[in-house]
């Protein structure tokens, strides 16, 4: 489950860098800022979970 995480992290970092480099694709950054942001919570809300479990 982590490395989906990690790998979706890393996924959504490089959009986001390609839309914030490319000249006109700001929208592109924006949505890979997003769900960078969003993968994210995900992933420290299941941390979360889990430490509350043992």
């Amino acid at each position: 489950m982590w490395r989906v995480i990690g790998a979706l992290l890393v996924i959504w970092l490089a959009v986001s860098v390609l839309g914030a480099v490319i000249k006109g694709l700001f929208w592109l950054a924006v949505i890979g800022g997003v769900l960078f942001v969003a993968t994210a919570a995900v992933g420290w809300a299941r941390r979360g979970n889990r430490q509350l479990r043992r």
